[in-house]
């Protein structure tokens, strides 16, 4: 395990780099082997440890003034773990010199990590989920009025409040009212002393004031075994999770109701998940064999996946405090039923007036999505004794306010914010679409009103619901280049759009603004030469920046964005001050991999590369290489921001004396459509061609490379191509180790695998021909030409794959 700064001891310099100088590297012992891994593991992760991540600017006024607090995650100079930390902004000025900005503890010797590091199971599957590899506290909710704090830690909900006057503080547990882990848990926005969370695949509510917690839905009957309890509420389903990276299943409503005797009304949307369909996967843990067996729910391609409803709870909160009644709601009509191509609802939230719900709507084959708006009207008690006034079918009717289709298919994405509405007949949005083959922002207004004239006696007529009414879809950004997938800013007072763009070069990531208005040329914001990963205020007057390049490791900086009254002044960003400085010393003897770009003659494409030299290279020597793949959709491994950390097994193997060539070919991402779409129905036909070209076209443009000793190494997808790699080019690739290999797609899951292959039934000759299975007697006869490494508990790439492919 990595240690937090403060108490990591750095080997000295000469045993890392002192490496033996020869193209022959020697063969080494385990113990000089893990000593190796452990000795450069520990020169980069000490640092990694330090960068902060998970930001939050507040604004604090004080008697005297008010100054801005950025709160962030990281390891404290005397801690080992991730914890709450702050740093305060008084001066907004641009700074001449750089002003380091001091870390300072929120929490007072809090330990946050469970004993022994043992979670719950349900918090080890969202771990793996979401990739997570830090301890301590991983995610927080912050209420930015009160300046409340909500975190999980050991297996519990901790809170308090940042007065800012007495920190740090001791947190204070979440009275326990159910067993089993709290989940997911959120603030609600209108009354922060009111806390949902999941327990037990329910939606609980809790008064942090009162230490009272109360159950809202009853639909997981906590029985032993899967098939005899399939549902879940506030839940987001397996698929939903993994391939579409939406990690909760319920949304609280932005606006609270005041009623007349001084209590409140607060609604929360929810995912109803029913996964009576999917099959259930059973996996025995290899201590013991048979005895302790683990059951999970594994839509394999072709197979039915969960079935979902979007419902509504609305929870009284009595004058005192005290949780009252609770009245459930559902869709007087099923979004199934309006919408019978509806497999996946990808993306749900609330308008900001909190009037109307919208959601993301998918179809199976990924090639069709709507975007609708309901109306709360259209939500009616499950209990229909409660008495409910009966609006008029206008008020009720759901509205598609834009549809997309693709023949190659769709990229879900966050980029999504609404306006306040001013007109009860449109409403008006910024959404990104790869309509001309790449990601741009729009400015959309839709209609609200419907063509139809409906009456009360209507309200199941849903012909109304089938096509989206575009008054406005204004460009922003445009070209040969894409937007990034995930959060947008938008200042609404200067009418302008923060977004993280790839404009300058595909290889880095940059912060880029552009009106929404008046949309023009979009202003880069940061500094080309690095990749940027960018966090900004609400108001959008602060933002840092964690930025790194493929040679320096990850640095962090505060701007001030200062944008002049003038139409024709630019925004500007200014340093504030240095959350994180770059690293000097040893760090300088750090080896990154070169970049390098070449054309395909194959697919007359552009491609981009990357090599690590091998360690102390002696000019005119060939090197034995790894190949490191992955090769697949929605990854892109070559760029311009540090690879210390999460490529640390390649930096290795160059210390060892290995070169190693990595390359994205067709498919990967931030390319475009097109660039992708070369999988298309097809993967494991192009993507070796596209491995093998890179590589030997590094190999005669340089003169340390052994085209006659080359391995192929990759993980998941990666792992994949190591083993096509070594059956469909023998020649080539004379070793592959390949990490938790699917073999078969016929067992990988629905939302992956039929985004890019279609169903079985419809593309039974791609199946066959992507599969390993179908090569198996190409496989090499020598011994130790493959090893395969596989998880016996791995939940997304089943050891089942590789059992098919021994057996």
């Amino acid at each position: 395990m990595a240690t937090g700064p403060g108490t990591t001891t750095v080997p000295p310099e000469s045993d890392i780099f002192d490496l033996p100088k020869s193209s022959n590297p020697t063969k080494k012992s385990w113990t000089e082997l893990r000593t190796a891994v452990r000795n450069t593991r520990r020169m980069q992760t000490s640092f990694a440890n330090k960068v902060p991540s998970e930001f939050a600017f507040r604004t604090i006024q004080t008697e005297n003034a008010s100054f801005s607090r950025l709160y962030f995650l990281g390891v404290y100079s005397t801690g080992r773990e991730n914890t709450l930390l702050y740093t305060d902004i008084t001066d907004h000025g641009c700074m001449d010199t750089d002003v380091v900005l001091p870390w300072q503890p929120m929490l007072e010797s809090f330990q946050a990590t469970p004993h022994l590091g043992l979670f719950s199971k349900e918090e080890q599957l969202l771990r793996e989920r979401k990739r997570l590899g830090a301890f301590g506290i991983t995610s927080y909710d912050l209420d930015l009025s009160s300046g409340r704090f909500l975190f999980p830690a050991c297996s519990s909900l901790f809170t308090f409040t940042d007065s800012s006057l007495n920190l740090p503080v001791f947190p204070d547990e979440i009275s326990n009212h159910c067993n089993g882990s709290r989940m997911d848990a959120k603030l609600c926005p209108s009354n922060n002393n009111i806390v949902a969370f999941i327990n037990n695949s329910d939606i609980w509510v809790a008064n942090v004031e009162r230490g009272e917690s109360k159950r809202l839905t009853f639909v997981h009957k906590g029985q032993c075994s899967l098939s005899e309890d399939p549902k879940s509420a506030g839940v987001a389903s397996y698929i939903v999770q993994e391939e579409f990276d939406r990690y909760t299943g319920y949304w609280w409503q932005p606006q609270m109701t005041n009623n007349s005797d001084g209590s409140q009304t607060i609604q929360i949307l929810y995912e109803e998940v029913d996964e009576s369909g999917v099959e259930i996967l059973h996996i025995s843990s290899p201590a013991s064999g048979d005895k302790d067996v683990d059951e999970y729910r594994y839509p394999r391609a072709g197979t039915a996946n969960a079935d979902c409803l979007l419902k509504l709870i609305e929870v009284k909160i009595e004058q005192n405090g005290k949780i009252g009644t609770v009245i459930d709601k559902y869709l007087s009509e099923s979004l199934n039923s309006l919408y019978p191509w509806l497999e996946y609802t990808v993306r749900c939230g609330w308008t900001p007036d909190g009037n109307n719900v919208w959601a993301q709507l998918l179809s199976r084959n990924q090639q069709r999505l709507v975007l609708v708006l309901i109306p709360l009207n259209f939500f009616v008690p499950v209990d229909l004794d409660v008495e409910m006034k009966a609006p008029h079918a206008e008020e009720t009717s759901i509205k598609i306010l834009f549809e997309e289709e693709s023949n190659v298919w769709l990229n879900v994405h966050d980029v999504m914010h609404f306006f306040p509405q001013t007109s009860a007949s449109e409403i008006s949005f910024i959404w990104a679409s790869e309509k001309t083959g790449y990601r741009h922002l729009y400015y959309i207004t839709s209609s609200l009103q419907s063509s139809d004239n409906l009456t009360s006696d209507s309200l199941l007529d849903t012909s109304h619901c089938n096509q989206p009414k575009v008054l406005k879809c204004l460009p922003l950004t445009s070209g040969n280049s894409s937007v990034g997938g995930k959060q947008i800013w938008v200042d609404e007072v200067k009418h302008l759009v923060y977004y993280i763009g790839l404009h300058d070069t595909p290889l880095e990531e940059h912060l880029y603004v552009v009106s929404y208005i008046n949309p023009t040329k979009p202003i880069r914001l940061t500094e080309l030469g690095y990749s940027h990963n960018i966090a900004m205020s609400k108001n959008c007057d602060l933002f840092v920046s964690v930025f790194s390049s493929i040679a320096l490791p990850p640095a962090a900086k505060v701007y001030k964005l200062r944008i002049d009254d003038t139409e024709s002044s630019e925004p500007l960003a200014c340093l504030v001050g240095t959350l994180l400085s770059e690293p000097t010393g040893l760090y300088n003897q750090y080896q990154p991999p070169e970049l390098f770009t070449y054309e395909s003659e194959m697919s007359k494409y552009c491609m981009h590369g990357m090599v690590y030299k091998p360690h102390h290279l002696v000019a005119g020597k060939r090197y034995p290489t790894v190949v490191f793949v992955y090769g697949g959709p929605q990854v892109q491994l070559v760029s311009n921001s540090y690879k210390g950390v999460k490529l640390l097994r390649l930096h290795t193997l160059a210390s060892l004396g290995y070169a190693v060539v990595v390359i994205d070919g067709r498919g990967s991402c931030n390319r475009g459509l097109d660039f992708e779409a070369g999988l298309k129905h097809s993967m494991g036909t192009v993507e070796i061609d596209d491995q093998v070209e890179g590589l030997q076209w590094i190999a005669n443009n340089t003169d340390f490379i052994d085209l006659n000793r080359v391995a192929i190494h990759g993980w998941s997808y990666g792992g994949y191509l190591s083993l096509m790699g070594l059956a469909q080019r023998p020649d080539v690739f004379k070793v592959a180790i390949a990490g938790a290999p699917v073999t078969s797609w016929h067992i990988y899951d629905t939302g992956y695998t039929e985004k890019y292959m279609n169903t079985p039934d419809a593309n039974s000759q791609g199946y066959k021909q992507g599969s390993v299975l179908q090569y198996v007697n190409n496989f090499p006869n020598e011994e130790n030409r493959l090893l395969i490494v596989h998880g016996l508990i791995d939940e997304n790439v089943h050891f089942h794959h590789t059992t098919i492919l021994i057996n």
